[in-house]
């Protein structure tokens, strides 16, 4: 399973620059729904397009690895 590091990213990015981000702010850069963004920060296992991977990537400036972590399903 990809776990997304978005609510990471976007603390990291709020320390840098001193203000508040909101799924809106990022709205108005990315043209990612906000939606889509509550999704990708929220929900477990939640799977989204390169194109949204990429711009995130650009948003925060950081690698795929920065924005996913892969989680190994567990065996049954």
């Amino acid at each position: 399973m990809v776990k997304y590091n978005l609510k990471a990213l976007i603390a990291d990015k709020e320390f840098q620059i001193g203000n508040k981000i909101t799924y809106d702010d990022i709205q108005k850069i990315t043209g990612i729904s906000k939606t889509t963004l509550s999704l990708i920060a929220n929900k477990k296992g939640y799977k989204t397009n390169t194109d949204v991977v990429e711009k995130l990537c650009q948003y925060f400036n950081c690698t795929c690895d920065e924005l996913m972590t892969m989680i190994p399903d567990k065996k049954e």
